[in-house]
């Protein structure tokens, strides 16, 4: 009876830790659209913002009532195929509206406003995203985005919690752990293809996130896999 939102593009992994045959693990994911975002706080009907810390690019609030009704007419659409291309888009954008109107929607109204920071850090996320295998230079991102290298850092610690560095590590880390996890790759290989030039760095730097080595990290998903299936 939660639901997650994340305004910017964050590096993060999570596990569903209670589901089984009978009691399946149930969720859904709604992809937000900016342009819809935008149209919806130009309506003037919209009521006013309240006043809500918008800096953090991902909050969890707790599904009430109104959010859940939406959330299910939503999804029992798929019983009536014929009724989605008209009902749909009236269902999400009751959803978005409700999320706009719940407390902590102005961290989404952030991203919809021309020129905020939270939009020039999504910006800077994306080049960050593109390129992370590639040596970090900050000057660049920052001149990029219109930012000095100072507010740049301030703003994207405000959105991310982590600063460009060590976002950038958790993207490589993740994709060597994806590229072993799926046999693509060893982990020397792994380390090399996004960018790491030190196999010590990366073993330790893989070690302090995920606890353990990349060697034992990956054969103790593989034998929790193994013995569940």
């Amino acid at each position: 009876m939660h639901y997650l939102v994340s305004s910017v593009d964050l590096p993060v992994c999570g596990q569903v830790s209670v589901a089984s045959e009978s009691e399946p693990y149930l969720g859904v994911r709604l992809d937000l659209d900016v342009d819809e975002i935008t149209s919806l706080i130009q309506d003037q009907n919209l009521p006013p913002a309240t006043h809500d810390d918008a800096s953090r690019g991902l909050y969890v609030n707790c599904l009430g009532s109104s959010m859940l009704d939406a959330v299910l007419r939503l999804l029992h659409l798929v019983d009536t195929l014929e009724n989605v291309p008209i009902l749909a888009p009236l269902v999400k954008r009751e959803i978005l509206y409700r999320l706009l109107m719940n407390g902590s929607g102005a961290r989404l109204r952030q991203i919809a406003l021309q020129d905020s920071q939270t939009q020039r850090i999504a910006k800077a996320i994306q080049l960050l995203r593109r390129n992370f295998d590639q040596p970090l230079r900050v000057e660049d991102i920052a001149r990029d985005v219109h930012m000095s290298v100072s507010s740049l850092h301030h703003h994207f610690k405000a959105v991310t919690a982590m600063s460009p560095l060590q976002y950038q590590k958790q993207l490589r880390l993740q994709e060597t752990r994806r590229l072993m996890l799926l046999d693509i790759a060893d982990a020397a290989t792994a380390a090399h293809r996004v960018g790491y030039e030190s196999a010590s760095q990366f073993s330790r730097e893989y070690s302090r996130l995920f606890g353990a080595p990349p060697l034992r990290d990956t054969r103790r998903w593989r034998d929790a896999a193994a013995a569940g299936a």
